[in-house]
């Protein structure tokens, strides 16, 4: 069965293109040219993966990816934008987008990101040092094979990379990674000068695992250089 999409493009003749060749990699898709009926199509069906134009009428791409995550934190998001300033793309990552491209795209460079972004959302182990498959520290279990994060005993809705970046932590308990390590490895390649987007996805992991974030138990700060999870967790 073809995976589906949901494409939120203002622009016809994009939006025709990016039906077409999500076709010829076996992906169906959904078109919709108002931001605000794109919004109620994410959060009323079913979806494998959703890509949003930035500027959108009704509703931009930026408050829909926003809104999306509340409401399905793990559904794979790419963000499509017409300009290449950095501050696009900073926000698309931090709103909780996996991935961005900038129009114009090849039509190869647009099919790869899809595809990578679907194959990392699905992936078991798509981060390096995991070899176990449950990490279990105190009240909070991580299990990279089905892709499940509890929480006394509660599952907890992250985004792809949200569970990508606490595994990669919790299966490495003491050692510090700095943001550059952890783009390169989490998001597959370097997004230059965006590290600060890991900043913000930490953050939203420590609002979810966190009993108090300004004293984290889980994920520390390696001041001065990125961050660790806590080796002084009691694992179980």
């Amino acid at each position: 069965m073809n995976k589906r999409a949901l494409v939120v493009e203002d622009d016809y003749q994009i939006g025709e293109l990016l039906k077409i060749h999500l076709t010829d990699i076996n992906i169906d898709s959904e078109i919709y040219r108002d931001g605000l009926d794109g919004y109620q199509a994410a959060i009323s069906k079913s979806y494998d993966i959703i890509l949003l134009d930035i500027m959108l009428p009704s509703m931009d791409g930026v408050e829909i990816c926003k809104k999306v995550r509340i409401k399905n934190g793990d559904i794979p998001i790419i963000m499509i934008t017409s300009k290449s300033e950095e501050i696009d793309r900073v926000i698309g990552l931090e709103t909780g987008a996996d991935d961005y491209i900038i129009k114009p795209f090849s039509i190869r460079e647009f099919q790869a990101r899809v595809k990578a972004v679907l194959r990392r959302s699905q992936s078991s182990e798509e981060y390096s040092g995991v070899s176990d498959k449950v990490f279990s520290y105190d009240n909070l279990v991580v299990d990279t094979e089905k892709r499940i994060c509890l929480k006394n005993g509660k599952r907890l809705e992250l985004a792809p990379k949200e569970f990508d970046l606490l595994a990669l932590l919790a299966s490495n308990p003491g050692k510090s990674f700095n943001r550059a390590s952890i783009l390169n490895i989490v998001w597959g390649y370097e997004f230059e000068g965006f590290q600060h987007t890991v900043n913000s996805h930490i953050n939203r992991i420590r609002a979810k695992i966190e009993n108090d974030m300004a004293s984290p138990q889980y994920i520390l700060t390696t001041w001065g250089y990125g961050y660790r999870f806590n080796e002084d967790m009691k694992a179980s």
